[in-house]
């Protein structure tokens, strides 16, 4: 019967080992240009609950149906459309006037002065405002269009978050179910042997107990898991339970760069970053306007004068805007343009602060978990296995006690399941990597 049991015991073992090795890749590809990507609006259905799931099609129908995304798009072609009318001028003024009776409107006989005016005036701000309003729309939609980027990183980020914890409650649960079957076939073997006075019962109580414990477990790891289907579900817009596919396991996977490296990455891409850079140009360029509103706007306008039996007329108009109260309107505007401009030059060095610790924040995560990967698949874990084997063995001779067996098995099933977690944990940190540096580096 013990023969039985370590025959069990490396069946489980094997599996173990087998979970332990790294699986298939699974990736995506470089984040398309903002202006390729399309709003349409696609709820066809989708094959996620009939297929394995795999990350980068995830992502594309993330990309395809996740309404905040869509209206970030939206929000970034719409800003994109009204830049051109910044720069147009303004719209003409066409008139009409009549000098003579006023009822019926009919012009006076003899008299020169009577007549029918037509006109029209066309306004010319001073020269460079037209073109520093467009500079500001600009920079107002390609501030919008980084903003969509973000959002759009942002939501591939936490989608890629929630399928890796899918993965390791999927695995976790797959460990658990394997150790309690192989608890379940100890529990049978050491109640075999009491009832022939071979062992006792404390044993059994113990092995049933395991198992108890294990089935807990895996219900809380069942609730989770429910709950990252839903968050997944959210996130691809999907209906309310609507079911979803196993995930398809992944590998290790690497982190080519340095801290440093990282660092000068997201400071060239980070999308927050980007964004509050072209806030800053807007309000640069909004405060060179406000210095130019201190030059005097322009008007011309040509007429048309018909008096009737008297010869006709025409008339040409000039004028000028003169910014005689720039103390109350002027000066204040060019005050508060150059407050804006300063404010959102410090609020670049906030973000960029903030970008350059969540980096060092991401990056020292990463190799921790790194390191507690390599000891556990190089030390821990062997160590673990060979302590069971010498439980089992020692139990068979008689020299220990179930305990012992029950100890060395629980430890192993720990640090399985440990392994596993610091392997999610890697892979997230990662995950919080690639909005800030613009690359995947989970492939």
């Amino acid at each position: 019967m013990t023969l039985e049991i370590l025959g069990c015991w490396l069946a489980f073992s094997s599996w173990v080992v087998a979970v332990t090795l790294p699986p298939v890749a699974w990736g995506q590809s470089c984040p398309p240009n903002i202006s390729e990507r399309s709003g349409k609006d696609k709820q066809e259905k989708t094959p996620l609950s009939s297929e394995p799931l795999v990350l980068k099609d995830l992502i594309t129908e993330l990309q395809n149906r996740n309404p905040a995304l869509r209206s970030a798009l939206g929000s970034a072609q719409a800003m994109k459309a009204r830049t051109h009318s910044a720069r147009a001028l303004p719209d003409p003024v066409i008139s009409f006037q009549t000098m003579g009776d006023l009822i019926p409107p009919e012009l006076q006989r003899g008299d020169p002065s009577s007549g029918r005016t037509y006109g029209v005036e066309q306004e010319i701000p001073f020269p460079g405002k037209l073109g520093l309003k467009g500079k500001v729309a600009d920079s107002e939609a390609a501030a919008e269009e980084w903003n969509a980027e973000q959002t759009r990183r942002e939501l591939i980020a936490e989608l890629k978050t929630a399928y890796l914890d899918l993965i390791f409650v999927h695995e976790s649960l797959e460990i658990l179910q394997r150790a309690r079957e192989f608890l379940e076939s100890v529990a049978r073997v050491s109640e075999a042997r009491y009832r022939v006075g071979e062992g006792n019962m404390q044993a059994v109580v113990k092995a049933r107990l395991e198992t108890s414990r294990l089935l807990d477990r895996e219900t809380l790891l069942q609730q989770r898991r429910h709950a990252t289907e839903t968050r997944m579900g959210f996130l691809l817009n999907l209906p309310a339970g609507h079911p979803l596919g196993e995930p398809v396991p992944m590998e290790k996977a690497a982190l080519p760069y340095s801290l440093d490296r990282l660092v000068e990455m997201a400071m060239e891409n980070a999308p927050g970053l980007r964004t509050q850079e072209k806030r800053v140009d807007r309000s640069r360029y909004a405060a060179e306007l406000a210095r130019r509103e201190y030059y005097p706007d322009f008007s011309i306008g040509i007429s048309y004068v018909d008096r009737n039996s008297q010869k006709e007329m025409y008339g040409i108009m000039a004028k000028a805007k003169v910014p005689l109260y720039f103390w109350q309107k002027q000066h204040p505007e060019l005050e508060g343009a150059r407050l804006d401009l300063d404010s959102a030059m410090k609020l670049r060095e906030s973000i960029a602060s903030n970008i350059a610790y969540r980096v060092r924040e991401a990056h020292i995560a990463a190799t921790t978990s790194d390191r507690l990967l390599e000891l556990y698949a190089g030390n821990v874990l062997p160590q673990a296995r060979v302590s069971l084997e010498s439980a089992l063995a020692a139990y068979q001779s008689g020299s220990t006690d179930f305990s012992t067996v029950m100890e060395s098995s629980g430890t192993l099933l720990e640090y399985e399941l440990r392994y596993r977690e610091a392997l999610a944990d890697y892979h997230k940190a990662l995950g919080k990597l690639e909005p800030l540096i613009g690359l995947a580096l989970i492939q």
